[in-house]
């Protein structure tokens, strides 16, 4: 690194006094080290293939593939794929040492990023569906998860500066999940579609608006996609 610098120094590259060296912990799989002697290496197109099917396998499972053609089917197998494997590696503390599990890191009901993903898709969902009265002002008191949805919403920006600083991309994967497991609570718990009133549905509907987005900023951060349904 102290070389590459150097040269680019020798280029005169703006950025050369700006790159910084991440040291990353070793990343190994189930069944222990890779090994190149003992032929233990996974071939990186090889593991996304393999993801790609878990991807297919489970997303079929779950019933989620009515209404997409085989080009859309193929887009989002690989997106769930390789977003399953960026966040799966991108949620540990850079230092640290982990294990990837192809298998663990497809679940859309833990802490990976097809759940953002999906949770990220409910929500485009229930938008598709409702007009949001921007002209419409609301008042009166937030229910707890209504006001710990907009708490949360406001860390975004505190969180970025946070993880580029300490050179800590689990931060904002830690954030994403955070944020999607808390709108999930939401969900379940106050109806948007049926609110008390239509001054609530209107607040839960741009509350909603703001999540999904700020999801979508965040995996994009994190080199993510997140699609529109699922």
């Amino acid at each position: 690194m102290k070389v590459l610098k150097l040269i680019l120094q020798k280029l005169g590259k703006p950025y050369a006094d700006r790159i910084h060296h991440l040291s990353y912990g070793m990343v190994e799989l189930p069944t222990g080290r890779m090994k190149t002697r003992e032929g233990t290496v996974v071939d990186a197109d090889d593991l996304m293939d393999e993801l790609v099917k878990v991807a297919a396998s489970k997303t079929e499972e779950l019933g989620k593939v009515s209404g997409f053609s085989e080009a859309e089917l193929k887009e989002l197998y690989e997106t769930i794929a390789l977003g399953a494997l960026k966040f799966f590696l991108l949620r540990v503390d850079p230092k640290k040492r982990m294990v990837f599990n192809p298998e663990e890191s497809i679940d859309f009901h833990g802490f990976t990023g097809p759940f953002i993903q999906y949770t990220h898709a409910r929500i485009k969902s229930v938008l598709r569906s409702e007009t949001i009265n921007q002209e419409l002002t609301t008042t009166g008191d937030l229910l707890p998860l209504e006001k710990d949805l907009v708490f949360l919403l406001e860390q975004f920006n505190v969180t970025v500066q946070q993880a580029a600083s300490e050179f800590n991309p689990s931060l904002l994967a830690i954030y994403a999940f955070n944020l999607a497991k808390l709108f999930n609570s939401f969900y379940a718990a106050h109806s948007i579609r049926n609110a008390e009133s239509e001054e609530k549905k209107q607040l839960r509907l741009k509350i909603s608006t703001l999540t999904a987005n700020t999801i979508a900023a965040t995996m994009r951060l994190l080199g993510i996609k997140v699609p529109e349904r699922m």
